[in-house]
């Protein structure tokens, strides 16, 4: 299974190196120096990392045969792809690989289905699920242990305990619920059948 761990970004320097958006929780296994990498576009590739280093909280990568700002220039937004075998787990029991993450249902504690993950987005602070709602939106969940508090892959699903405004339609959902059992509609706000026909949970 082929899996993107970095994208490159600008040239660093004058002699090759590069910067990259590390898309793994285990750059030290996917992006050492002898790691050999497929691309996209994947004319670029395969690319074989000679070394690597972090310079400012960034990594910095240079690659086999690539030895000047021009020809590292020429490599910038490639992504790197990893062939990764599709049973093989991280080290630590609460790491899981993009693979196994997408496609989970999301699901409140009671079993209200919030929707599905498509993407996983890996940024400098934290991790995010991007997920699908049943009406074809999408919502951003955070990947941390307060608001995700359960993975389980046999169910294919992942439990969360969202904070009040993470997921605003399910808010939505209920205050126009509310509106229909009184009759009534809240200043400002657009009646909605999808709304109406949503599940509704306590978000």
């Amino acid at each position: 299974m082929q899996l993107v761990v970095a994208r490159i970004g600008r040239a660093h320097g004058i002699k090759g190196e590069v910067t990259v958006e590390v898309r793994t929780d285990e750059p030290e296994l996917r992006l050492g120096p002898g790691a050999v990498l497929a691309t996209e576009p994947a004319a670029t590739g395969p690319l074989t990392i000679e070394a690597g280093r972090v310079h400012s909280g960034r990594l910095l990568l240079r690659f086999e045969g690539v030895r000047d700002r021009t020809a590292a220039e020429a490599l910038r937004n490639t992504l790197l792809i990893a062939e990764v075998d599709p049973d093989e787990l991280p080290e630590e029991e609460d790491e899981f690989y993009d693979h196994q993450l997408i496609d989970l249902d999301v699901v409140l504690a009671d079993g209200t289905e919030i929707g599905r993950i498509t993407e996983i987005s890996h940024l400098p602070s934290q991790d995010l699920f991007i997920v699908e709602r049943p009406d074809g939106s999408e919502v951003m969940i955070p990947f941390v242990e307060e608001i995700v508090t359960e993975i389980d892959l046999e169910e294919q699903r992942a439990v969360i305990t969202p904070p009040p405004g993470l997921i605003d339609e399910s808010e939505a959902v209920i205050a126009s619920s509310r509106d229909e059992e009184t009759g009534e509609t809240a200043p400002g706000d657009a009646a909605s059948g999808d709304a109406a026909e949503a599940p509704k949970g306590d978000a």
